[in-house]
């Protein structure tokens, strides 16, 4: 087993490492995922996606399962010499691969019937996005969408904080915030901001869930049961949460357009959480007491 790609300044070469820049992944349509995990999952959930697979001999002995996913779907594996990853990515850990963008539209994630959805507006730390989206997927969330203003979900560090959960569950980008809440409403979804000025406390809703499931209010398979025995947000109902931007969350009129605005509750000292561990709690909350009412 050689290398067959050595020269680390081919045109082959400059052309990958173009992909950290944003103009260049939207002129040709393509970004590049970094790393072992995030290309593992590429390969296994997205191989319609992947244009090219580099892995240095090494890396394609210690990660034979890349390989044979791969070879499984037909996709030649490129073997480069380690100077020539490096001077790809500077986080390739001897793994690259360029995917080619998947456009979702807000419809078709609405069309889909969710259950439960993150909508990231003006979010613009590429940490934060790929934190909520992995969350989304650890919890079992249907789809995640992004408002026009927030960051590129095909951001290098974006693709890499996700750790693959990109090709988990469909990601809808440049979104409109009062149109998806529209779709989403049509579509029997409540609509929840997450913001520290809520009426209502997340402590309180998943009690109130709880009461409900146990007390047989929600029948079997029937989310929509326990959401209609009390008045105001119920975690047990289909949902839309929203969460704003890091530093300045949502405005006014914004949290106008949700059906309630929830606060989650700060036991300790702490000024506050940041965006995607409030996201990561909401998000587990709806999910469990869905998952009960399903019971």
């Amino acid at each position: 087993m050689t290398a067959d790609v050595t020269n680390p300044k081919s045109d082959r070469v400059r052309a990958v490492r173009a992909l950290a820049q944003a103009s260049v992944r939207a002129r040709r349509g393509q970004f590049l995922v970094e790393g072992p995990q995030g290309v593992r999952e590429a390969v296994r959930f997205a191989p319609e996606q992947v244009r090219d697979l580099y892995l240095t001999v090494d890396a394609a002995q210690r990660y034979p399962e890349i390989t044979d996913a791969a070879e499984s779907v037909s996709l030649h594996t490129h073997l480069a010499a380690p100077e020539v990853l490096a001077a790809m990515s500077d986080d390739a850990q001897g793994v690259v691969a360029v995917l080619r963008h998947r456009a979702v539209g807000t419809d078709e994630v609405i069309a889909a019937r969710p259950q439960l959805v993150a909508l990231l507006h003006h979010v613009r730390d590429p940490g934060n996005a790929g934190t909520v989206i992995r969350a989304a997927d650890a919890a079992g969330a249907d789809a995640c969408v992004l408002t026009h203003g927030s960051v590129d979900v095909h951001n290098p560090k974006v693709v890499r904080s996700t750790v693959g959960s990109l090709f988990h569950l469909p990601t809808a980008t440049g979104a409109d915030l009062a149109e998806t809440i529209a779709l989403a409403r049509e579509a029997g979804l409540q609509v929840l901001a997450a913001d520290g000025s809520g009426d209502h406390d997340l402590d309180q809703l998943a009690d109130a869930a709880e009461v409900t499931v146990a007390g047989g209010a929600a029948q079997a398979g029937d989310a929509t049961g326990a959401a209609d025995s009390t008045e105001g947000p119920h975690l047990a109902r289909p949902t839309l949460w929203i969460f704003g931007n890091e530093a300045h969350g949502l405005a006014g009129h914004e949290r106008d357009l949700a059906d309630a605005v929830v606060r989650i509750p700060i036991h300790g000292h702490a000024e506050s959480l940041n965006l995607a561990m409030a996201a990561t709690l909401c998000l587990y909350a709806s999910a469990r007491a869905q998952r009960h009412a399903h019971r």
